[in-house]
Formats: C-alpha cells, sequence, structure tokens
C-alpha cells in the first residue's frame, strides 16, 4: 500500500469514529442486543434521538461556530492549547443531557452512560491542561471499558462485540499516530483513561 493510501485510510478510520459517538452507539448496543429491545420503537427512537442531539449534534455545532470564529483550519483546532474550549462547549452539552434525563427519570443505567462520557471529558479535559491525550482513544476505551459491566448486568455475551471493538481499537490507535496527531504514549493513555474510568462509573450504576 502506498503512502498516500495508508494516509487516506487512516484518515477514513480516523473519521469514522469520533468521541462524541460512543454514547450514541452503546445506546443503540442495548436497545438491539439486550432486553430493552422489548421496548417500544417510538421510545426508543426518542431516547436516541435525546443522545444524539446532546452528544453529537449541538457539541459538533458548538465546536464548528467556534472553530469558524477564530478562523482556525482542522489541523489548528487539534492542537493542545486550543482544544479546552472545544472541550468545555461538549462537557456543557453532556451535563444538560444528563440533566435531562435525571429530569425524566430514566433508569440509572442508562444515565451511568452518559455519567461516564462526561467524567472521561473532564479527565482529558484535565490532563490537557499539560499534555495532550487522545480522546479517539478515550472514547473506543470507554466504549470497551463500558461494555464489560453492561455485559454482565444484562447476562448478555459480548465477546464478539468486544473482539470487534478491541481490532478497531488497534486500526484505530495506529491511525491517529500514522496522521500524526498522537504519540504512542497518548494513545496508551487516552485508551486507559477511558476504559477504567467508563468500567469504574457504569459498574457502580448497573451492578452495585
Amino acid at each position: 500500500m502506498s503512502d498516500k493510501h495508508l494516509i487516506t485510510t487512516a484518515k477514513f478510520v480516523s473519521t469514522m469514529f469520533t468521541p462524541l459517538c460512543v454514547p450514541l452507539l452503546a445506546f443503540a448496543i442495548l436497545f438491539t442486543f439486550s432486553y430493552l429491545s422489548l421496548l417500544t420503537l417510538g421510545f426508543r427512537l426518542v431516547v436516541l434521538g435525546m443522545v444524539a442531539s446532546f452528544t453529537i449534534i449541538l457539541p459538533k455545532f458548538a465546536i464548528l461556530l467556534y472553530r469558524k470564529m477564530n478562523g482556525w483550519t482542522l489541523r489548528q483546532a487539534s492542537k493542545r492549547e486550543n482544544r479546552v474550549v472545544p472541550y468545555l462547549l461538549t462537557i456543557t452539552c453532556y451535563i444538560a443531557c444528563l440533566y435531562l434525563m435525571y429530569s425524566l427519570a430514566m433508569p440509572r443505567f442508562l444515565s451511568a452512560i452518559i455519567m461516564a462520557g462526561l467524567i472521561v471529558l473532564v479527565i482529558c479535559i484535565t490532563i490537557n491542561l499539560w499534555w495532550k491525550i487522545s480522546t479517539h482513544m478515550a472514547g473506543i476505551g470507554g466504549l470497551i471499558g463500558g461494555l464489560i459491566p453492561l455485559s454482565m448486568s444484562f447476562e448478555y455475551n459480548m465477546t464478539w462485540w468486544m473482539c470487534c471493538a478491541i481490532i478497531f481499537a488497534g486500526m484505530l490507535g495506529t491511525s491517529r499516530m500514522i496522521l500524526r496527531q498522537h504519540s504512542l504514549g497518548q494513545i496508551i493513555v487516552g485508551f486507559f483513561v477511558g476504559f477504567f474510568s467508563a468500567f469504574c462509573i457504569i459498574y457502580k450504576y448497573t451492578l452495585i
């Protein structure tokens, strides 16, 4: 594979998975492969729409607007010192989603998914003040870490999901390094921040 094709593939993998899509993906897995699939289609679509709005659409719009106001390119926006405000905008959207879920008396294990995403973001922004960390890897690490207690709680075998997620995590980490967005250390730290944060939060809300 030529360098051009390698970079194109790396960009595709990196774009295909963004940290913001993790909560929606987790909800989609639960609503499809657990007993939550017995809920009415209308209810599931409303919840998915709410999650998508607060964790993907609103953060992306706010970050895009902020980037345009500053006249930054994507590469400029990815610099460590320029990531603080986008993190804060995303955290604000997550807090609003969590508040809405509590107001609607959603089950604790559903709120825990948003809470886990929020905690991962807070840890990432804290580390980012001194050192750039991979939020892409924090996202996929959080997905893997969150699937473990959820599979235990719902007594559902997610072995294949776990295997696919781990393989994709390797592809994603490699892609971020090929694109020179992160070092190996930033990739590894990002993954384990997401993994342990999501595992601990969701374990607490589902199994304790």
